[in-house]
């Protein structure tokens, strides 16, 4: 009796365990939540695109980003914020959408673009230079808009972080 008993109570222990381990596993792979705000892109001829981005301005969230997600509007994306002006790197993995990243300047200025980034790709996406912000939209928005580099983009965010420096 006192052997099962021991391997009763070693059993529940183990249980505990397992329980405690999996809810802490649980809570640091929950879904980051995203505030959302209007965004504007402005063509350099005056045509203007209206989406609605998601807010990735904590490290937690920038690390997850777009990660897992099957679909997205073709209305919207999510705005990287990185709160200094520098050269960024981006990767697709875990990224099962094509996106269009755009890399934006402190005043608002597209200065790169990159097309259709592969899903779940590992390669390097570089911003080509120091920036403030990243842009991702569904891969081929890029093309049929007609945006490019100097295009403007206007965000409530954007215009705060740009006042407050």
């Amino acid at each position: 009796m006192g052997l099962f008993a021991r391997a009763a109570g070693f059993a529940r222990l183990a249980s505990a365990v397992l329980a405690l381990f999996l809810c802490l596993s649980l809570t640091a792979f929950a879904a980051e939540t995203f505030d959302t705000q209007p965004l504007t892109i402005i063509t350099k001829d005056g045509k203007r695109h209206a989406f609605t981005v998601e807010l990735a301005i904590t490290p937690r969230q920038r690390e997850q980003g777009l990660m897992h997600r099957r679909e997205m509007a073709p209305d919207h994306g999510m705005l990287f914020a990185f709160g200094e002006t520098r050269q960024v790197f981006m990767w697709m993995k875990n990224t099962y959408l094509p996106l269009d990243m755009l890399f934006i300047a402190r005043d608002g200025k597209v200065r790169a673009i990159k097309e259709n980034a592969e899903p779940h790709s590992e390669s390097i996406i570089d911003s080509q230079g120091p920036i403030d912000y990243v842009l991702e939209l569904n891969g081929g928005t890029v093309r049929r808009l007609g945006i490019r580099a100097g295009n403007r983009v206007e965000n409530e965010l954007m215009d705060s972080l740009r006042k407050a420096k």
